[in-house]
């Protein structure tokens, strides 16, 4: 098991950028470390989820030496013991960059035995062709129009509250900035909400997503901490939440928490990504 602290952590680091396969670059991270630094319970409201990773830098040589490329899809589930932290997963993936392989299949087959291992938990693997065309987003009202005046970047929950009347649909924000627990370097993202129930707070809401601009965290555990503290605060009847964070590296994250375990992950894609 890693720890974000561990001498073995690749963040931050100065890496060398292997290019022939190796799996052992891959870092897994216990999903319950940054909660209990916290001094939080992350099962304390239960929820389902994916994390959907894109990659857009995947390639390898066939057979005969002639490199392949392609974009991937992988799909971590929620309930992993590990997350897989990002750098390696970078490092990982450049490493069939000069391997030969004898096709497609046996690099996916590959890709999902070696992050499965690492994640502790079934890793689905999905190829793409480069040209592939992603689901548009769902429609949702944004609120970043919102007025509001802020004094403060530290995450704050007691912004959130319920207004007059109910809602069943999808909100938006496309402010949502959060840090790097180890680096500091800002991880920039959309955050959309889906919820039943009373009317949410919108400038509330739109206060709590910015105060998480100084917040440092890894991208899952930002999206958990969002569900967990408006399911406590507003106690809607139904509620995911769903952060399509921007790529750094040739990868983006997008953390999936839903109450509905029927809940579907659409794999949109926004402009900036």
């Amino acid at each position: 098991m890693g720890s974000v602290n561990s001498e073995h952590n690749p963040l931050g680091q100065t890496s060398e950028y292997k290019d022939v396969y190796d799996p052992t670059l891959l870092f897994p991270i216990s999903r319950e470390e940054s909660w209990k630094k916290q001094g939080l319970d992350r099962h304390q409201v239960p929820f389902y989820g994916v994390d959907i990773w894109n990659g857009y830098e995947i390639s390898w040589l066939n057979a005969k030496g002639k490199p392949q490329v392609c974009m991937a899809e992988f799909r971590i589930p929620a309930t992993s013991e590990f997350l897989i932290e990002s750098k390696s997963f970078k490092l990982y993936l450049n490493s069939f960059n000069q391997t030969k392989m004898a096709s497609s299949e046996e690099v996916r087959l590959r890709m999902q035995r070696d992050l499965s291992a690492a994640a502790g938990a079934e890793v689905q693997v999905i190829f793409h062709p480069v040209d592939a065309a992603f689901p548009q987003p769902p429609v949702a009202h944004c609120i970043d129009d919102a007025d509001i005046a802020v004094d403060s970047y530290e995450l704050d929950a007691s912004l959130l509250k319920t207004g007059e009347g109910s809602f069943d649909g999808w909100i938006c924000s496309h402010l949502l900035k959060s840090n790097c627990p180890v680096t500091g370097q800002p991880d920039w993202g959309s955050l959309y909400i889906r919820y039943r129930g009373q009317r949410i707070d919108e400038a509330g809401l739109l206060g709590y997503i910015v105060s998480l601009r100084q917040h440092q965290d890894f991208h899952e555990q930002c999206v958990e901490r969002t569900y967990r503290d408006l399911m406590l605060a507003c106690q809607p009847q139904e509620l995911t939440v769903y952060a399509r964070y921007v790529r750094r590296g040739g990868l983006d994250i997008n953390p999936f928490r839903s109450s509905l375990e029927s809940a579907k992950a659409e794999n949109f894609r926004l402009a900036r990504q």
